[in-house]
């Protein structure tokens, strides 16, 4: 066992880590899903964790063949921020899936699962960037207007394309390019829009809520997450982005894979900045009204390795842990949430749930429930109906 004690928090069921103080003062709002598995199904590596949290499918073969060099195909299953995306109604101005500080792993072998694929490229994330040395600064590749490119040229540019989509009509039945055309559509939207400006704004935010978040990276996207809730985007995930200045330290990419000096990482790096910007947010959410009607989702592609000690950096001694994809929990919280309390359970070592173990596909499921997604109905490329998601069951017993 490492060597963390419990706090009481304000959830009645919940004790947190004595390292998350603020996020036990919001505990009230928080569900906690213990007992999350794969099953034995996906394979221990982070692309197959991805895809399978993700989308609530389980990785195919391929992940098992290529494992992290598995790159995302076409006909991939849809991430559940995709799918809720082509649900709700249009927003009049914004995207319907942001999602920020970065695209997980470099390409060519981007991380699978956070993309629409099979569904169409038109309902996949609209990416906001952004360095960690000027973490209030977020932009967009499809909202850089070049030096010297002005309001004139960009409907002078618009004019041409659509003179050139007349010329391409006999390839309208082609999916992929109809696709690119509705993205296409929407950059030049957003780019004459004062409203996607004005949301992807921090400066507008006072000074004492900025600091209130950490003004990190991950604490001012987790901000940025917030205005865009505000602003009425459907569906907004922030993927943490490791430090890389604690590669060699914790033997991770600069985050939570914590293969070496698991608690000194995570004491004195991962967990101030998380407990700041979380509890920051959900605070901020109840204060303002928008909880009760905003899903709050914290998940992973694995748990930790209950046994302390990782071959890979020096067993015991090293003090990290493996990967551990048999059990893991997940956050929920807003929505409809009922707050304050424990579901799912786990042996008394929480290295495998114990009755009712809960997969992937019933988070996600419950996602679907808590968005009002009750049609996971969708048609291929010759109009045959097919199911984006047959397994899993919400947990309705949270709400």
């Amino acid at each position: 066992r490492g060597p963390f004690q419990p706090i009481a928090t304000r959830g009645e069921e919940i004790r947190l880590c004595e390292h998350l103080p603020l996020t036990a003062q919001q505990s009230h709002h928080l569900a906690v899903v213990n007992g999350v598995t794969d099953y034995g199904l996906a394979t221990g590596d982070h692309h197959a964790g991805y895809y399978y949290n993700l989308t609530g499918h389980v990785p195919d073969p391929t992940f098992r063949t290529q494992g992290n060099d598995r790159r995302p195909y076409r006909d991939d299953w849809p991430f559940i921020g995709s799918v809720i995306a082509s649900r709700r109604p249009q927003h009049s101005s914004l995207p319907q899936l942001i999602t920020l500080p970065h695209k997980p792993s470099r390409p060519p072998y981007t991380r699978p699962g956070q993309f629409s694929a099979r569904l169409g490229s038109q309902h996949d994330p609209f990416y906001l960037k952004a360095d960690p040395a000027k973490p209030l600064e977020f932009h967009a590749p499809t909202l850089a207007l070049q030096t010297g490119l002005t309001k004139r040229r960009i409907d002078r540019r618009r004019s041409l394309l659509k003179s050139l989509e007349q010329t391409r009509r006999q390839f309208d039945a082609d999916l992929a390019i109809r696709d690119y055309s509705i993205q296409q559509q929407r950059a030049f939207g957003l780019l004459a829009s004062s409203t996607a400006t004005d949301a992807f704004d921090l400066n507008k935010e006072p000074e004492s809520v900025r600091q209130r978040y950490g003004g990190t990276i991950n604490g001012t996207s987790l901000l940025m997450a917030r205005r865009l809730v505000q602003a009425g985007v459907p569906f907004v995930t922030v993927f943490w982005k490791g430090d890389t200045r604690l590669n060699d330290k914790c033997k991770s990419a600069g985050s939570w894979d914590t293969h070496g000096n698991n608690f000194n990482c995570l004491k004195n790096n991962l967990l101030p900045e998380f407990d700041r910007g979380f509890s920051a947010l959900l605070e901020d959410l109840a204060r303002t009204g928008l909880l009760d009607e905003t899903l709050v989702m914290v998940t992973s592609e694995m748990g930790r390795k209950p046994k302390i000690g990782d071959p890979r950096s020096g067993g015991k001694s090293g003090a990290g842990r493996d990967h551990w994809t048999a059990c893991m929990s997940v956050l929920l919280a807003g929505g409809g949430i009922r707050g304050g309390q424990i579901y799912g359970e786990t042996d008394p070592r929480a290295e495998y749930p114990t009755d009712n173990p809960i997969g992937p596909e019933d988070i996600a499921k419950t996602v679907y429930h808590a968005m009002g997604v009750s049609d996971l109905t969708a048609n291929d490329a010759q109009g045959r109906p097919f199911s984006l998601l047959e397994g899993g069951r919400p947990l309705v017993e949270l709400f």
